[in-house]
């Protein structure tokens, strides 16, 4: 038989396979949408956020957080486990910036993750504004013993993210003895945006925070004008040794090839502001609900479906690289990676990174959205804990959501319950079980 025939064959037996789902497809979108289940993934993340509050890396609130879910899980009748793994602990402590010339005005911070912290006394000194590291370099003999404040646009989080991770090792490099970075993000009510960010190795460790978009712009004005602007600056940020946490392993396991995996996953820890309901309360609480709806349902799936709430994400995805490290060994048996960590809010697409015949079974499973009309298959899966995976060649997805709105709440006060919708949360849920259910059950791994 011709190669691109047997192709074709081959292609239209995966198509009438995957078409057989249409029904269950029907009745899991149904359940969450429509059913019992409607908006209990939002129930449950109200009352996870309301419970715990926010959980970074190391804390106790985590601890806790990890021992709630795990109760929850376990509750729900699942088989639950944990993992132990070593997360960094940073605490943020007391901070406060003021301006004091050319007039005195509080300044709005949250230091950034890893940052060190300031002498008791704080930090006064002039301040160089700049708006790039470009023009850092070409202003560098200014620099030595003043107060960095880069006031880079918001072009896109992942270009403009660079400012935040190296603006204060890049800052060292020319004399700095702090530096304040424009918060990564389009739009402000006058709110500071944390994150993590990575001292070079070799270089200084200087303060670092992140100011307001209203701040960094009124501090450029008035540098064009050419006047002096004096800043305090005063941090009590400290790093303890590594701190022990876990992963969270929630699973229904296969009937058929129980080594096999599909992975969902979301992470539980969150910055030490905010409730972390968006980021990403939400993306581990619909891993959470595919399972039970998968279990409501009285389905079980050809090969196992395993849901992990990943540790210390926000620290550079810790826990979920001590986890690829400990189950790499069992790579192929690794169906498909999934992560939900862009909000859960009204689903568009599902994100996918595959071998070309990988994408066209997709293509296929996604067509059995159509009663909640998510159809579409999109480019690039997407995830910090599931980048090792799919980096070694496992396929991998995301979902794809009109996020317009991620960046003005991310890693801020405003990341609250008040963000979340509990309808779009529910076609979240049923997107995400779909097509786990179907990538699990179907006769075959997708190809790699």
């Amino acid at each position: 038989m011709d190669i691109r025939v047997k192709r074709s064959v081959l292609a239209s037996d995966i198509a009438t396979e995957i078409a057989d789902y249409a029904d269950v497809a029907k009745r899991i979108i149904d359940l969450a949408v429509f059913g019992a289940a409607q908006n209990r993934s939002y129930r449950r993340l109200a009352d996870f956020t309301d419970t715990i509050g926010n959980r970074v890396s190391g804390s106790e609130n985590l601890n806790m957080a990890i021992k709630y879910m795990y109760n929850a899980m376990t509750q729900d009748g699942l088989d639950v486990h944990l993992e132990p793994v070593k997360i960094p602990h940073w605490v943020r402590g007391k901070e406060s910036a003021v301006m004091i010339v050319p007039r005195v005005k509080n300044l709005a911070i949250l230091g950034l993750g890893s940052s060190v912290g300031t002498p008791p006394e704080g930090i006064e000194a002039e301040v160089l504004v700049v708006q790039s590291f470009e023009e850092l370099k070409h202003r560098a003999s200014e620099a030595t013993g003043k107060i960095v404040v880069f006031n880079q646009p918001f072009v896109s989080y992942g270009e403009t993210v660079a400012y935040r991770a190296y603006g204060a090792s890049e800052a060292a490099k020319v004399g700095a003895v702090a530096t304040l970075i424009r918060s990564i993000t389009p739009f402000s009510i006058n709110s500071p945006h944390t994150g993590w960010q990575d001292y070079q190795d070799g270089v200084k460790r200087i303060p670092t925070a992140c100011i307001t978009v209203e701040d960094a712009e009124l501090m450029w004005r008035l540098s064009k004008r050419g006047q002096k602007i004096m800043i305090r600056v005063t941090m009590a940020a400290k790093t303890f040794p590594d701190a022990d946490s876990f992963n969270t392993v929630a699973e229904i396991k296969g009937w058929q090839h129980p080594e096999q995996v599909v992975l969902l996953s979301g992470h539980l820890d969150s910055w030490d502001v905010g409730q972390g309901a968006m980021d990403d309360g939400g993306g581990a609480m619909i891993s959470w609900e595919v399972l039970s709806l998968i279990k409501d349902l009285g389905l079980r799936p050809r090969r196992t479906l395993r849901t992990v709430l990943w540790t210390a994400e926000e620290q550079g995805g810790v826990g979920a690289q001590q986890y690829y490290n400990l189950h790499k060994v069992n790579i192929s048996n690794f169906d498909l990676v999934m992560e939900s960590d862009l909000g859960t809010f009204r689903p568009e697409a599902l994100q996918f990174t595959g071998s070309d015949a990988a994408r066209k079974v997709m293509e296929e499973v996604v067509k059995l959205l159509a009663p909640i009309n998510m159809t579409k298959l999109e480019t690039h899966g997407e995830g910090t804990d599931i980048s090792p995976w799919m980096q070694a060649g496992v396929p991998g997805a995301s979902l794809y959501v009109a996020d317009s709105r991620y960046f003005w709440f991310h890693h801020s006060e405003g990341d609250t319950m008040s963000v979340q919708d509990p309808q779009d949360m529910n076609l979240c849920s049923a997107l995400w079980a779909v097509v786990s259910f179907v990538v699990a059950d179907l006769q075959d791994m997708l190809p790699r």
